[in-house]
């Protein structure tokens, strides 16, 4: 799929009579295919989503090192476009990532249009240098005009993103891979992304 930082690779996975369509991305030295995705992408798929995995340009260009924001979040706001215009176009749409991947759905949710942002793993301050401050990514999170939940190791050493109105953090055992919590990530996931296409009241007909 092209986009202006070059082709991007994106994995769909239909699910009959979708409820929803999740869009996601990986972490900026990993791929598509660490764990942590795949029981996302399972368990959506599982609990009727179509699920979309989006290897970024740089990714698909063999460099493992990620470019700026910028044009992070310009390839990802063409992928989503056009999976709207093609793919998905009527349903429901969550967008986001692990790590690296879940700041650039933080940011470009609102030109996106998601309903819902789903964030594993959320790097919410960068590793400390030597003699500099750690700035926090806070206000990427707060900006984010749409629910929200993170899924967070307590061990993580880029630190845990506090719950707010709208925000759930859902903490589990481990570190930043979230490794070893697949019942715990997939329960949290399901039960959230069940949230996102609930009647209003929650009321049944």
């Amino acid at each position: 799929m092209e986009t202006p930082e070059g082709p991007a690779r994106v994995h769909v996975r239909v699910a009959e009579g979708a409820v929803g369509a999740l869009v996601f991305g990986h972490g900026a030295g990993g791929g598509v295919g660490a764990p942590d995705l795949t029981v996302v992408s399972a368990a959506a798929h599982a609990a009727g989503w179509t699920v979309v995995l989006v290897e970024q340009p740089y990714r698909v260009a063999g460099r493992r090192a990620p470019p700026r924001a910028p044009r992070l979040d310009a390839a990802w706001r063409a992928v989503v476009a056009d999976l709207r215009a093609a793919e998905v176009p009527d349903l429901p749409l969550v967008t986001g990532g692990r790590s690296s991947g879940a700041r650039v759905a933080c940011r470009t949710a609102a030109d996106t249009g998601a309903s819902g942002v789903l964030c594993l793993a959320f790097p919410l301050q960068p590793a400390p240098r030597r003699g500099a401050p750690v700035p926090s990514r806070l206000p990427e999170l707060e900006a984010v005009p749409v629910p929200v939940l993170i899924v967070q190791g307590a061990r993580d050493p880029f630190g845990m993103p506090p719950p707010a109105l709208g925000r759930e953090v859902v903490a589990v055992e481990g570190d930043h891979s979230l490794r070893g919590n697949a019942a715990r990530l997939r329960e949290a996931v399901t039960d959230w992304l069940a949230d996102r296409v609930a009647p209003p009241g929650g009321g049944a007909g």
